[in-house]
Parts: C-alpha cells; sequence; structure tokens
C-alpha cells in the first residue's frame, strides 16, 4: 500500500478524498497547512472539522502553525483579483510546497490535495503546479470526479461538520 499524504484545506473536502484514496489503496495521512486561512476563528473552525474527519476515516493528522504572514506579503499584490487569478496560483503554490516538503520528510510515497475537489478550482491547473513542485510525487487526482463533490456535501449533512462558504482567503471573502 502505497503511503500519500493528503493537504487538506477542511473537513468536508477532506471525507470523500479520504474515502476515494482509501478505495484505491492508498493509505493517506492529513496534513492541515492553510496560512490563507482568515480570519482565525474561521481557520480554528476549518481545522476543528479536518480533524474531526480524520477521527471518522482513522486515519493519522498533521497540523501546523497558523501563520498567514508569508502567505500575505506573497498575495497581497493580487487582492483585488476575483477568485482563480495569480493569487490563488501562488496560495496554491505555497501549500504544496509545503505538502511537498512534509512528504519527503517524513517519507511518503505520494502527495495530493483535496483542492481538486471544488468545483470552484481548475484541477489541471493544481496539477501543473503540483507535478511543478513534486514531479513524479503529486499524484494528480481530480476529487471532482466519481461525484466527489456531491459525496463532500453529502458527508458534511451526515457528519454536521463544518461547511464555509468561501476560499479561505479575506480576498476571496470581499471579492465575490
Amino acid at each position: 500500500m502505497k503511503k500519500v499524504l493528503l493537504h487538506v484545506c477542511c473537513g468536508v473536502c477532506a471525507y470523500a478524498s479520504i474515502e476515494r484514496l482509501k478505495k484505491e489503496d492508498f493509505l493517506p495521512k492529513a496534513l492541515f497547512f492553510n496560512p490563507n486561512i482568515q480570519p482565525e476563528d474561521e481557520y480554528q473552525k476549518r481545522k476543528i472539522s479536518a480533524v474531526k474527519v480524520a477521527q471518522l476515516t482513522d486515519i493519522d493528522f498533521i497540523d501546523t502553525e497558523y501563520s498567514v504572514d508569508d502567505w500575505q506579503k506573497a498575495c497581497q499584490a493580487y487582492a483585488e483579483e476575483a477568485e482563480g487569478g495569480r493569487r490563488c496560483d501562488i496560495c496554491f503554490e505555497i501549500r504544496l510546497e509545503k505538502a511537498f516538503e512534509v512528504a519527503q520528510a517524513q517519507g511518503f510515497d505520494y502527495f495530493t490535495t483535496t483542492l481538486t475537489i471544488s468545483p470552484h478550482k481548475k484541477s489541471q491547473k493544481i496539477f501543473e503546479i503540483g507535478k511543478k513542485i513534486g514531479g513524479d510525487k503529486f499524484l494528480p487526482i481530480n476529487f471532482k470526479k466519481q461525484e466527489g463533490f456531491k459525496k463532500s456535501i453529502e458527508a458534511a449533512k451526515k457528519f454536521n461538520l463544518y461547511r464555509q462558504d468561501y476560499c479561505g482567503c479575506l480576498y476571496s471573502k470581499t471579492n465575490k
């Protein structure tokens, strides 16, 4: 069984992604690294939900320090852009770079991300970024496929998971 580090953006997105990885004979471990999520109380809600999902699916969970400063410096020049632009690409890069770093340090076979489950995210762009960072160590799975998003919504209802109404950064909240 191949070990995969799964970058998790929130509990809702994580549940269906973890179940799919297990179904495809991967051994996933969750990494919660999301310096984009603001304000901090929103970050905590999403983290609590992600921890709950890790417990429900019986996988290990890696937490990271909450720090928005580096993310803010990298993305603030793109504050006025609509979601899906250069700011999002930078944000994906920051989070996938950390996932690759942790995956390498802990001996994972692969790393991937729940970000591809969202109908608002371009999976192909995430795949390009992941491959640029980690080459063949990046596992390009479009978690939207096989009704992934639908299953994530069903899991949110079934397990009473916190479901956010914006991507995570304050820019995405104000530039709707």
